[in-house]
């Protein structure tokens, strides 16, 4: 197919009146002026963004936890919570809410997602008969919604440092390094009979996975695909970084940077607590910092020092994460936003070459959240992947929306959605704000949700 754009994002910035060829989901030529044929985008061009955190049955809960108890609410007292709510959720309802969230995902402007998927077994902790059963649930919403999929199986082994046996609470997650590995080869099976698609690992955290367990998972998935995205939650709490220190004598993140070959492939999500050393040492590194401003805030992390990070070139990507949010403009406002509260200045995570906040942060949080997930994205190039947005021109035109002000516009003053079509993979999956699945999807949420609260 051929797509024309009055204006266009482009990898090396805006341009006007261009065609699009698409090819197979890729984008084989970018052509000047319009060519015949070619479909007309009704609006401006930019590139999906990817989403690189998500844990989508939490979107059911979303709204659940919200309940106030004299200042004594934490993250740790949120995530008991949750572990009672989602010791109710079949393998069944689990695609229910991931359909529903992934819809949601692609109306908001996300092309692909990162799903740090850890509800393994069964209600009572058992295995399934088939490893693979709630990944297969989570495959199905992927491949329902259209969305791009980047699973990543969740090695859970301990409740905390020591190691502590996990919990009753946990018991959903818990799996030996032998069988997680068994579970990662069969997901990477499932990945090559759904297009857009691929496979990597998530130790869970350091409390979570001790040394031995994590170097094999890292081991037997770099044997898969040496490639293959290893995403970890670290240093998101003050008390885990205590707890860290108290037990390796080391703080999270530079423990993990003296005992695991990090490189471009890992992503350290939450890395919210981290003194200049460790900052430099990810950097160093190239890893990707998965940076989820709106959950942080929910549950009172704290603030990634972006400023900083980006200052010395680090490489960043946004994420959705609890889905107490499922907008990727919302994300990179607060990203910003928290950085202009807590240094009391403005226009904080532009630069010198990049005048624009809104354009830096889309285009950075769009190819760091490409490398996060090793796919073909983040970026409108010749050979890379057609995932884009088309954005509402009638919503634009009410704002300033010259080139280096659109994004600024779209990011920091857009009252409404303004993603009116979205193409994944050189599809159509949204068109004029819809989806041919979202009435459907809705009503069996709505109807999951009716029986969750019953």
């Amino acid at each position: 197919m051929k797509l024309f754009a009055k204006k266009i994002l482009l990898a090396d910035g805006w341009a006007n009146e261009q065609t699009l060829t698409i090819e197979q989901g890729v984008i084989t030529d970018i052509t000047a002026g319009y060519v015949t044929g070619a479909e007309r985008a009704n609006g401006v061009v930019i590139p999906g963004m990817v989403n690189c955190h998500s844990h989508a049955f939490q979107r059911a809960f979303a709204g659940f936890s919200e309940q106030g108890s004299e200042g004594q609410d934490s993250f740790w007292t949120w995530r008991n919570v949750m572990y009672k709510f989602l010791g109710q959720l079949s393998s069944e309802d689990v695609q229910v809410i991931a359909s529903q969230l992934y819809i949601e995902m692609l109306k908001m402007g996300y092309t692909r997602v990162a799903e740090f998927h850890y509800l393994h077994h069964d209600i009572d902790g058992q295995n399934h008969q088939n490893l693979a059963t709630m990944a297969q649930a989570i495959f199905a919403a992927a491949e329902q919604s259209g969305i791009g999929l980047t699973l990543l199986p969740v090695l859970y082994r301990f409740s905390g440092f020591g190691p502590q046996a996990a919990t009753d609470g946990q018991k959903r997650f818990i799996n030996s390094v032998a069988q997680f590995n068994d579970l990662v080869t069969d997901c990477f099976a499932l990945a090559k009979l759904q297009p857009n698609c691929n496979v990597g690992i998530a130790p869970h955290s350091l409390r979570a996975v001790d040394k031995s367990s994590l170097l094999a998972a890292v081991e037997h998935v770099r044997a898969l695909d040496a490639q293959a995205p290893i995403h970890i939650h670290i240093a998101e709490q003050q008390r885990e970084v205590a707890d860290c220190l108290a037990h390796y004598g080391q703080r999270p993140v530079q423990w993990l940077l003296n005992n695991a070959d990090l490189d471009r492939h890992w992503c350290l999500i939450h890395a919210t607590h981290i003194d200049e050393q460790e900052r430099k040492g990810i950097i160093a590194s190239q890893a990707v910092a998965g940076i989820c401003p709106t959950t942080e805030a929910n549950l009172g992390d704290g603030i990634f020092p972006t400023d900083e990070f980006l200052l010395d070139n680090g490489t960043f990507a946004i994420g959705s994460d609890s889905h107490i949010s499922v907008n990727p403009i919302e994300e990179l406002r607060w990203l910003e936003y928290a950085q202009r509260l807590s240094k009391q200045q403005r226009a904080l995570l532009a630069t010198s070459e990049q005048k624009s906040v809104g354009l830096n942060l889309w285009q950075k949080a769009a190819t760091g959240g490409a490398q996060s997930t090793n796919s073909n994205t983040g970026a409108l190039a010749i050979n890379k992947q057609a995932d884009l947005l088309v954005l509402d021109d009638s919503q634009l035109r009410l704002f300033a929306h010259d080139d280096i002000h659109l994004l600024d516009s779209v990011i920091f003053a857009s009252q409404g959605n303004p993603v009116l079509d979205v193409m994944v993979n050189g599809h159509w999956v949204i068109r004029g704000s819809e989806h041919t699945l979202a009435q459907d999807s809705a009503n069996s949420f709505a109807k999951l949700l009716a029986r969750l609260s019953a």
